[in-house]
């Protein structure tokens, strides 16, 4: 990878919908060129897809909380995913290090709706109990890259 894939895909990151002469513009290349460079990319796994970003609060879903888990035993990474996979609130999952086994992202309706949630998460067999704090306020909300 070097900087013309770097750019290319700052690009794409910020608008999934680019043109190739927009990419091109961007990574300093031709149209075909940059279409050639994105099949590549894509090929090789670099980028996995594109997709849609939805607004959740046009859904309606404009209470959102970040939720520690802590385990019993010591399920693995595989095991933990299983048991969280049925909760839809649950829009993102990860390990961590420190006190917490996993931390976890959701997003609900309202606060009875995110209360129902994180019930459902606390059901899940692997988990022994759960620590939340509510989003307020989202300060910075930066594309990925």
């Amino acid at each position: 990878m070097d900087a013309v894939d770097e750019e290319i895909i700052r690009c794409v990151v910020q608008n999934g919908r680019s043109t190739y002469a927009e990419i091109g513009e961007a990574a300093g290349l031709s149209a075909p060129a940059a279409k050639r460079r994105l099949d590549r990319l894509v090929a090789s796994g670099a980028i996995r897809g594109f997709t849609a970003i939805i607004d959740p609060q046009t859904l309606g879903w404009r209470t959102e909380a970040f939720v520690e888990v802590y385990c019993k035993g010591h399920p693995t990474p595989d095991e933990l995913r299983r048991n969280l996979e049925g909760v839809p609130e649950v829009v993102e999952a990860c390990t961590v290090s420190g006190a917490a086994d996993a931390v976890l992202h959701l997003l609900a309706r309202d606060i009875p709706h995110l209360e129902q949630a994180i019930q459902r998460v606390r059901e899940a067999p692997v988990i022994e109990r759960t620590e939340s704090v509510i989003v307020l306020s989202r300060l910075l909300d930066r594309p990925r890259l």
